[in-house]
């Protein structure tokens, strides 16, 4: 009884729009492993979606990462660790932004898919939260693997570096998040700086109001050196 009420505890602190979508990842993969569903059913097609009206698929694209296996746990930890970490801290408290950072974020891999021809878009997503987290976040930092000590800005490369590697290819997932990641960045983080403090990608105030009385996030530990 006790490990419940350990494990319990552990999945309510995580913030809130981190916990839905790792939630929902987790249902997604499980009923694509029990035959309720099919990937099919699942990735994003521009005439699926607008012809069909499977509109589904604009949400269901971000939830599946691949079938229950050591992948997905990889994939899984991976993202639901950095959206945790950016969700805890530059957006403590802003559960909207964080929030309108995802709806920003998911809106623009779906208009750039096309391009690119990828079916599924959970991985660009939570590439791009990484981007946004390692560049707010200079002063932390990374080992990779136990090799080497780098700080945090250099983390995409090193990921996007190591995939190439393995893979022996360019990997478009990544670099597609480091573009929408840098976009996010740039209108939040340095445009204000040299336009008066003026925020273009800021969510409206309807958008603020859905989110009036979310929770806020738990306090987050003290930054240190970690492994990647």
């Amino acid at each position: 009884m006790a490990e419940i009420n350990t494990l319990e505890q552990w999945y309510y602190d995580v913030p809130i729009v981190t916990r839905v979508w790792t939630t929902a990842a987790v249902i997604t993969s499980v009923l694509v492993q029990c035959q309720v569903i099919t990937p099919f059913q699942l990735f994003f097609s521009v005439s699926s979606v607008f012809r069909k009206r499977q509109y589904w698929r604009l949400i269901t694209t971000f939830l599946y990462f691949g079938p229950l296996s050591l992948d997905f746990m990889f994939h899984l930890f991976f993202m639901s660790r950095y959206s945790r970490n950016l969700e805890e801290s530059s957006f403590r408290g802003r559960t909207a932004d964080f929030a309108w950072l995802l709806f920003y974020s998911a809106t623009s891999l779906l208009l750039l898919s096309p391009l690119t021809s990828m079916p599924f878009l959970g991985s660009p997503l939570s590439f791009s939260l990484v981007y946004i987290w390692a560049r707010r976040n200079p002063s932390v930092r990374l080992s990779f693997l136990g090799l080497f000590v780098f700080s945090a800005p250099y983390l995409p490369w090193v990921l996007l570096g190591f995939s190439l590697m393995l893979n022996n290819s360019l990997p478009k997932d990544d670099l597609l998040g480091i573009v929408v990641g840098h976009v996010y960045y740039f209108f939040e983080d340095i445009y204000p700086r040299i336009r008066n403090g003026s925020r273009p990608l800021d969510p409206p105030m309807f958008w603020r109001r859905l989110f009036a009385d979310a929770p806020a996030a738990p306090p987050a530990p003290a930054a240190a050196a970690v492994p990647t």
